[in-house]
């Protein structure tokens, strides 16, 4: 069985950073090892839905392996629910700042304030509105199976976090998954849900310090829930076989 899964960094962030997308003990490799598959991956540090949206219209190779794609994982929500207390297009942009002593200290700066405004402003705005969460997946569940009707489309429910980094604010998730699972149960895309398999991992401060990634336990504990879950809904679907 052949994945392609369209994520964020949970995708392939380990215990101590991120790793290459082949790496086995990522999620991703886990769930298609569990299948006797090959996982793709196609990822970014802080992909939300509509990154995945872009990933999907506008990465060339992401449209080369769409043919050969049993089942899609549409990785991505994740990071949706975070609070974001720039606008994204500013705090992507730190970045592109210039001298290389100004980026520093705005990005200094930024990772200073961002706890105490995730705080202030009871973690909203967030980075994605969950509105704009499920237009950008339904968008892409759309244009895949206008595409590619053979291709079995899998979705994942928010990640939790207890990140420092946003004071352990994480109050917009409860909303993106009502949103989620709303929109998931009209169009036919099974949803993992993920708070379940690896929250206690989570919150317990077994994965990775930052309090947001997952350690290779977590790793494990998804990659397999979500074989079983692509096991239980694609067999048989549009000519996918059980490995």
């Amino acid at each position: 069985m052949r994945l392609l899964v369209v994520g964020d960094s949970l995708s392939f962030h380990g215990p101590q950073g991120p790793l290459p997308a082949d790496h086995p003990r990522l999620w991703p490799n886990v769930a298609a090892s569990a299948l006797g598959g090959h996982a793709e991956l196609a990822a970014g540090f802080g992909w939300t839905a509509r990154d995945a949206w872009w990933s999907l219209t506008g990465d060339p190779r992401v449209w080369s392996l769409l043919p050969r794609t049993d089942v899609l994982v549409l990785a991505v929500g994740h990071m949706d629910t975070l609070p974001s207390p720039l606008p994204t297009y500013l705090r992507q942009g730190l970045r592109y700042l210039r001298p290389d002593g100004l980026r520093r200290r705005a990005r200094a700066g930024y990772r200073t304030l961002q706890p105490v405004l995730s705080r202030a402003f009871c973690g909203y705005p967030v980075a994605l509105p969950p509105r704009l969460t499920v237009r950008y997946l339904d968008d892409s569940v759309c244009a895949v199976r206008a595409l590619a009707p053979g291709v079995r489309v899998v979705g994942m429910t928010p990640s939790v976090h207890c990140s420092a980094a946003y004071a352990g604010v994480h109050s917009g998730r409860a909303a993106a998954e009502r949103a989620m699972r709303s929109w998931a149960a009209e169009v036919d895309v099974p949803l993992l849900d993920v708070p379940p398999v690896v929250g206690e991992h989570v919150r317990s401060r077994r994965g990775n310090p930052d309090g947001l990634h997952w350690g290779w336990e977590g790793h494990e504990l998804v990659g397999r829930a979500m074989a079983e879950l692509i096991r239980s809904v694609a067999v048989g679907h549009s000519g996918v076989a059980e490995p």
